[in-house]
């Protein structure tokens, strides 16, 4: 697919947090919403997902200790996840122009891939191939 943009749009955000299930209800209250989905299961969650806002953008909190190795404790630990249709080539790209790895391209379930690199600034950037991003696309042309 041919598009003038490079980052074709914020796919997930994700935070972080020590007791997920504590981070899930709070976001729950702000939010006025319930996580729609949980794994492994919502009395012991690594992961939770809410959609949020017009788009229905996602938002999810995961365990700490699933973190990427080279994560740095404190403030500034989430991740914007940008939708790309090719992952491996924005990899590479974002390597070649002098981003340094910082989350290796890691394929999840579902058919998502993440991965993320460090800007020559110090910002964290966070690519992902996103199956619910390509399925809203096609709604919205169709």
């Amino acid at each position: 697919m041919n598009n003038k943009h490079f980052l074709r749009g914020m796919a997930t955000v994700n935070f972080w947090a020590d007791d997920v299930a504590a981070a899930r209800d709070w976001y729950a209250e702000l939010f006025g919403v319930e996580a729609y989905f949980q794994r492994p299961d919502a009395e012991n969650p690594a992961y939770v997902e809410f959609r949020i806002g017009d788009d229905e953008d996602e938002f999810g909190i995961i365990d700490r200790r699933y973190s990427p190795a080279t994560m740095q404790p404190g403030p500034g630990g989430a991740t914007l996840l940008w939708h790309v249709d090719d992952i491996e080539a924005a990899f590479a790209r974002l390597k070649a122009m002098g981003a340094t790895e910082y989350d290796p391209i890691t394929k999840r379930e579902s058919d998502f891939v993440t991965a993320s690199v460090v800007d020559p600034f110090g910002n964290v950037l966070g690519i992902l191939y996103n199956p619910h991003y390509v399925e809203m696309l096609e709604l919205r042309t169709a």
